[in-house]
């Protein structure tokens, strides 16, 4: 069939269709994923066009996914950290939705006083066990989407539910007409997609879907969810670990419009940025995250990352208040009790502070040599510098400055000879065989009692 595709102007030829390969046996696909050993990445060299939707934007898991892994929030942190998204999505509510949990009096209560709060963005919606009992649940609770569990490894179709491909893929369709009957637009979660039989399973299901939401009118969101960490996105990669390969697919194959393909992913490779990020540039319009990358295992897909990915691919920020990542940062530090790593990116307390000598001589001269970007200005976060045996004249005089907000000519030089004093003091603690770092009141106590003068601003 040759048909016209109004997103690339040309003539395109459509000469396969994908049917249910009802197989009697799993596919676990064991070339590549032997149990003991690291799974194997492997290519064809087909490649996909790269085919970025118009719109892109971020939904959020912190409360479902983020709370599998943690103790549960209490209702007034899950309404401040709503908030707090609401701040971060900006005007173009470019964090669009958040998913809650709708079983626990908790649950339902958080549901209640976010509804309550009246944004547009984040729009709350649920994840429910696929019953029709859940179904009204959800429609009581006045969410108007909520996500379904649909697996689609043959590890979960025969392994977990014992089933076959025929069976799971009726009694997903049938669960799904039973939300839509109830007035919910369903979100499908295709569980383990990454280990999924793409052609002979994923696609003719997802045409299934396509077919009955032409037929009901209702749209039906595809979330493909790299259940396991196993994306990759290498152009040319061979499936199912292809993210490439699978976006375009549920798009070209499937005939589902970008604005329904949402990804999903985990971290337990390293790859949930950028594997999210090639979601996008692919032709998924939405990434599903989590604050701080809070989740199952590795944890997910960073919300606070991808804002800084939507930045660089885009050229802005259109409205995201990216001051408010810090402030979340903060409230799970001193608020919640969450130990955020210290060189964790963007929130990490020493994610811009540098402790080489040399770094610190390069801050001081210009802070653009050694700092990813205006961190003052973008996150609320000036760069600092932590003072040890490599520190140098050039560490403790960044540190002084900052500590006295001096900028400019008023700013003290590492040749200034009382800095040179107090690096002869610290030079004598690691002499006397300190490991550790400088904490700040040390240093300030020491500057007190051997240069207080430094300590003076300038009139």
């Amino acid at each position: 069939m040759i048909y016209f595709n109004p997103r690339t102007n040309t003539l395109e030829q459509k000469i396969f269709e994908y049917s249910l390969q009802d197989v009697a046996e799993p596919n676990l696909y064991r070339e590549i994923f032997r149990y003991d050993e690291v799974p194997k990445c492997a290519f064809n060299h087909r490649r996909v066009p790269m085919y970025t939707p118009d719109e892109i934007w971020m939904t959020d898991t912190t409360f479902r996914d983020g709370q599998q892994s943690r103790a549960p929030y209490t209702v007034e942190q899950i309404v401040r950290l709503y908030d707090y998204m609401h701040r971060l999505g900006g005007p173009k509510g470019l964090v669009r939705q958040c998913e809650f949990f709708l079983y626990s009096e908790r649950d339902k209560q958080a549901v209640r006083r976010c509804q309550e709060r009246g944004y547009q963005y984040p729009e709350v919606t649920g994840w429910i066990r696929a019953t029709r009992g859940d179904f009204q649940l959800a429609r009581e609770m006045g969410v108007k989407e909520s996500g379904i569990l649909v697996s689609c490894s043959d590890y979960h179709i025969f392994k977990k539910l014992n089933k076959s491909r025929r069976q799971a893929m009726d009694d997903y369709l049938a669960i799904i007409k039973s939300a839509i009957e109830v007035g919910i637009k369903p979100r499908c979660h295709f569980e383990d997609i990454t280990r999924a039989d793409f052609y002979g399973f994923v696609v003719p299901f997802a045409i299934e879907l396509k077919k009955l939401m032409d037929q009901s009118g209702i749209p039906i969101k595809i979330r493909a969810c790299d259940t396991l960490g196993y994306g990759v996105p290498y152009s040319g990669a061979a499936m199912p670990r292809c993210v490439p390969g699978i976006i375009y697919g549920a798009n070209h194959y499937a005939g589902f419009p970008s604005e329904l393909i949402e990804w999903h992913g985990h971290n337990d490779f390293y790859k949930a940025v950028v594997n999210a990020t090639s979601a996008w540039l692919y032709g998924a319009a939405s990434v599903n995250c989590s604050l701080l990358g809070i989740g199952e295992r590795t944890g997910n897909t960073p919300l606070e990352a991808m804002v800084m990915e939507y930045a660089q691919l885009r050229g802005t920020t259109d409205g995201m208040d990216t001051t408010v990542i810090t402030e979340i940062a903060e409230y799970y530090e001193k608020e919640i009790g969450y130990d955020i790593p210290h060189r964790t990116p963007f929130v990490g307390r020493h994610f811009n502070i540098t402790q080489a000598g040399i770094h610190a001589d390069g801050l001081l001269k210009d802070e653009e040599i050694y700092n990813i970007f205006d961190t003052s200005k973008l996150l609320n976060r000036p760069v600092k510098v932590v003072v040890n045996q490599t520190s140098g004249s050039a560490g403790i005089a960044h540190w002084l400055n900052d500590l006295l907000g001096l900028s400019g000519e008023n700013r003290i030089d590492k040749r200034n000879p009382q800095v040179l004093s107090i690096k002869d003091w610290v030079d004598e603690e690691y002499a006397s065989g300190r490991v550790t770092s400088l904490s700040d009141d040390e240093i300030l106590a020491a500057v007190t009692r051997i240069s207080p003068e430094l300590l003076k601003k300038p009139e």
